[in-house]
């Protein structure tokens, strides 16, 4: 059995929602939900909030929460949970599989992480992450929805992802329009050493025109799985994450107590 590490990567920053992790929702602060969510799938022993930010840091450890403070510069969430699986796993021998789960996500399913583990089990993929189809035009062509160019089969819900861009992909050159995409869902799954290697290549070409940081990954040869899924929530009806006040103010209205 592969050991797997949760980390929680989270900041007090937040352009729309300033101070989001601390943001009360019944009672409880943001991030105490999201780690609670996880420990009901993984082991806490393997279970690690990592914030760059003391305050953070003060009342998860209050909850209960295993913590590790990383450096408040760090550009990415990859970058912070790389930084603190140095100080939980600082030789390398105690952790095979790392989960992102965003600290912000307090909709998400995390029996999914028990999926994309098995995948990357299976295909000794490097990263294993998440997609969804869309069939909206309008949602297809913005570029806000970022899309995977994947080979599926009829009946297929995970393959290789071979492309990632904010365009419509792939090309349909037999129809008026494209009638179907993946739309990807920023969950991952990273081998330990593979997200190692990630974090200590430079900027990649397309990675700087996209500004998506999954392409530097398929710019040096690694591979990406996703799996299509239906949804990553745990209520349809409530948004999948936290980013503006009235995503927190639905929040506050599914999640009880």
């Amino acid at each position: 059995m592969p050991k797997v590490a949760v980390l929680i990567p989270t900041r007090l920053k937040s352009t729309r929602l300033p101070n989001k992790p601390l943001a009360i929702i019944n009672e409880k602060p943001l991030i105490q939900h999201v780690y609670e969510h996880a420990i009901a799938v993984h082991p806490a022993k393997d279970v690690y909030i990592a914030s760059g930010d003391q305050e953070i840091i003060d009342i998860a450890q209050k909850f209960g929460a295993q913590c590790i403070l990383t450096d408040a510069s760090l550009p990415s969430g990859t970058d912070r949970i790389s930084a603190a699986l140095k100080e939980i796993d600082p030789d390398g021998t105690k952790y095979d599989i790392i989960v992102n789960f965003q600290g912000d996500g307090i909709n998400v399913d995390p029996k999914l992480n028990l999926e994309l583990i098995s995948i990357m089990e299976r295909t000794g993929a490097d990263i294993v992450t998440v997609g969804k189809k869309i069939t909206d035009l309008a949602e297809i062509q913005n570029p806000a929805y970022v899309k995977i160019a994947m080979g599926l089969k009829e009946g297929e819900d995970t393959g290789r992802a071979l492309y990632f861009s904010r365009s419509p992909i792939p090309y349909h050159r037999d129809i008026d329009s494209v009638d179907e995409a993946y739309w990807h869902i920023g969950i991952y799954v990273y081998n330990a050493h593979s997200l190692k290697q990630f974090v200590s290549l430079p900027i990649g070409v397309l990675e700087n025109r996209e500004k998506l940081e999954q392409l530097r990954a398929l710019e040096n040869g690694m591979t990406i799985y996703a799996k299509i899924v239906k949804s990553v929530k745990l209520v349809e009806e409530a948004p999948a994450d936290i980013n503006t006040p009235e995503e927190l103010e639905q929040a506050q209205h599914y999640f009880k107590i």
